[in-house]
């Protein structure tokens, strides 16, 4: 299929956003501190509108805390079609025995062997997504590069 076969760029809806958000399996989280921003993969949970992740104390932790206006991003390939979504909101550290607990029970578990004992949620502000048809000569891109 070339180029001017395909559908063009089709823009999701808030729905179709959060079911993307919902069944990536990690996003990333994009903040700024001191004139710097940096990109922190995560894997995560949505819990009716909100994204939850955990994380350890460090450099992440610490530019949410500085700055907590922050944005997530999942893409991926649903069969020949790619998509991104792009959360904007507030990124904020919770720790009450009862939010913790429900959290717990949506199943976040970190990837990386190092403890990830402090919470976070992003309350969205806004939500965009996009998604396009494969070209059939692109196939599945090669991200080892």
């Amino acid at each position: 299929m070339h180029d001017s076969e395909r559908s063009p760029t089709r823009l999701l809806t808030p729905s179709e956003c959060w079911e993307r958000l919902a069944h990536a399996p990690y996003g990333r989280i994009a903040a700024a501190a001191a004139g710097q921003v940096d990109i922190f993969p995560v894997n995560h949970k949505v819990d009716d509108g909100i994204i939850v992740f955990r994380t350890a104390a460090g450099t992440k932790l610490l530019e949410l805390t500085i700055r907590n206006g922050i944005a997530f991003e999942v893409d991926g390939l649903d069969g020949d079609e790619a998509f991104s979504v792009v959360v904007k909101g507030t990124a904020e550290e919770f720790d009450r025995d009862a939010d913790v607990r429900e959290a717990e029970g949506l199943g976040v578990q970190p990837w990386a062997p190092e403890e990830k004992d402090r919470w976070v949620r992003i309350v969205p502000e806004s939500i965009q997504g996009r998604s396009f048809t494969l070209a059939s000569s692109t196939g599945t891109p090669d991200i080892s590069a």
